[in-house]
């Protein structure tokens, strides 16, 4: 008789989710019901819609519905960051229905990338108006419109509730004075922002609630607005009316530390099960790339340089092995590459260890609109200078483009290129395979680097382009991933170069 593996759950932490944010723009005074609606909105949802808000919304709703004395709100932009699956959702519509039926503001406008999200909370304010008595009473009998381009909620009082797409037209014409923008991390430009923020100009008592996850460095606008934000709180200096509010994990920690779960998870140990949450974390934290990084993102609520990564973060930094090629100058391979747009160029180096791991650094870089004309006439020095056994370039890539000068440079009068005793050769075969086995490397911790920033840069960028099964390195952000070739083609040379290639040392 087989036995049978009993697996049992681990104990779920006795903590619960923080109900304060790790990051917030602290009140100009004490917030009371006298100086925040936040008050007013969870009396709202606790007595008329009988859906008491959850402590971190509550919390939100308090700091957020700050008012000067004015009576304009505090903030008339918020971020408000949270992790996936905390109830951002719930506290949108509560927010929607209030501004209707309490404060009674004309116009509320729900924006998202995707319109369904946008309607998500929309068709949840609907469903609670048509369910609660009391709303119920204050709408007319055309009250739900549903037009492929006009999707709006409308009251007795005049007041609307609509939704529009985040693109170029998206609150033009409008006059807004509440706008709900679900999921900002998913803007990578300014033309929707702009188009929704410029139309609450015309209402100085309007506010803009930016609620999302954390995006990687696609996401352009929240990216900016944060740093904003952040750059507020260290210096005093920039726009006093932007706020944020951050549940997210601590930069340096574990995909699995329970502490920062909690401080990104508000409703973790509430609504969500710990079990939920830590399993998920675990299995990031062995897989590390892509699958780490989508759960930093989402879970952890963390800025990741990107969501895709090519060359796992945990994988290059265990390669880090200061040092110098000094002693292996004789078995050196080289390789060039260009950006796309030909504004940087780099060459790199790299040869094979008495270990059988292969180093990688990079000798000169070339940026500016000049920098394809400043690698062709610049690379014979360096490359005399270094004296690689062979240099090499990819000719399906940018660098082709100067690809025939530095195969032959007769034409331009130079006669003792290349140099003695150094191969200028194409990087034949499938740049994916050159690409995945430079990787491959990484991950088996058989490459070697010294932690150069440009490199190191370049690398925190590189994500993955498929072609087919396979895939090579590029860069949907801005930057460049010229680097991360040069050194990918210079370790794939040095891994072909002869074994038995001697040691010199430069005199």
């Amino acid at each position: 008789m087989g036995w049978l593996r009993v697996t049992v759950l681990a104990e779920s932490p006795s903590i619960l989710g923080r109900t304060e944010p790790r990051l917030w723009t602290p009140p100009l005074r004490e917030l009371t019901p006298a100086t925040s609606y936040g008050f007013a909105v969870i009396d709202f949802a606790r007595d008329v819609l009988e859906m008491p808000l959850d402590p971190w919304q509550e919390w939100a709703v308090i700091h957020g519905g700050e008012m000067l004395d004015d009576g304009r709100p505090r903030f008339r932009t918020l971020l408000v960051l949270v992790a996936r699956q905390n109830g951002k959702t719930h506290l949108l519509t509560v927010l929607a229905l209030f501004w209707m039926f309490v404060e009674k503001w004309p116009l509320t406008l729900g924006m998202s990338t995707m319109l369904e999200y946008a309607r998500e909370s929309w068709d949840q304010a609907r469903t609670i108006a048509e369910d609660v008595d009391e709303l119920a009473a204050q709408l007319p009998r055309n009250a739900v419109k549903e037009g492929n381009n006009d999707v709006r909620l409308l009251t007795t009082h005049g007041t609307r509730y609509k939704i529009a797409a985040a693109n170029r037209r998206g609150g033009r014409s409008l006059r807004i004075d509440r706008l709900i923008i679900d999921e900002l991390r998913e803007h990578a430009t300014w033309v929707a922002w702009n188009a929704a923020t410029n139309a609450m100009n015309a209402r100085p008592k309007g506010q803009a609630w930016c609620i999302t996850n954390m995006g990687d460095d696609t996401a352009a606008v929240l990216n900016a607005l944060r740093k904003a934000a952040l750059d507020f709180l260290e210096t005093g200096e920039g726009d006093p009316r932007l706020g944020l509010m951050e549940w997210s994990g601590p930069e340096g920690c574990e995909a699995d530390d329970v502490d920062a779960l909690a401080q990104a998870n508000p409703n973790v140990g509430r609504r969500q099960h710990w079990d939920d949450l830590l399993g998920p974390a675990r299995r990031a934290r062995r897989a590390g790339g892509e699958e780490e990084a989508g759960f930093r993102a989402e879970v952890l609520c963390q800025r990741v340089p990107l969501l895709n990564p090519a060359i796992d973060p945990g994988d290059w930094k265990g390669c880090l092995d200061v040092g110098a090629l000094d002693d292996v100058r004789g078995r050196l391979a080289a390789c060039i590459d260009l950006s796309p747009d030909g504004t940087h160029a780099t060459l790199a180096v790299a040869a094979v260890l008495d270990d059988d791991r292969v180093r990688v650094e990079t000798v000169q870089e070339w940026t500016g609109p000049a920098a394809a004309a400043a690698l062709e006439r610049d690379l014979p020095r360096w490359v005399t200078r270094v004296k690689p056994q062979v240099l090499g370039w990819f000719p399906n890539g940018p660098a082709a483009a100067v690809a025939a000068k530095v195969a032959d440079r007769r034409k331009d009068g130079v006669v003792s290129w290349p140099p003695p005793r150094v191969k200028v050769t194409e990087i034949r075969g499938e740049t994916a395979a050159v690409c995945m086995g430079f990787v491959k490397e990484a991950k088996a911790r058989t490459l070697a680097h010294s932690g150069q920033a440009m490199p190191d840069a370049q690398v925190s960028g590189a994500e993955k382009l498929r072609r087919g099964d396979a895939w090579v390195f590029t860069r949907t952000g801005g930057g460049n991933v010229d680097a991360v070739y040069a050194m990918a083609g210079a370790a794939h040379l040095a891994r072909t170069l002869p074994s038995d290639l001697g040691r010199f040392k430069i005199r």
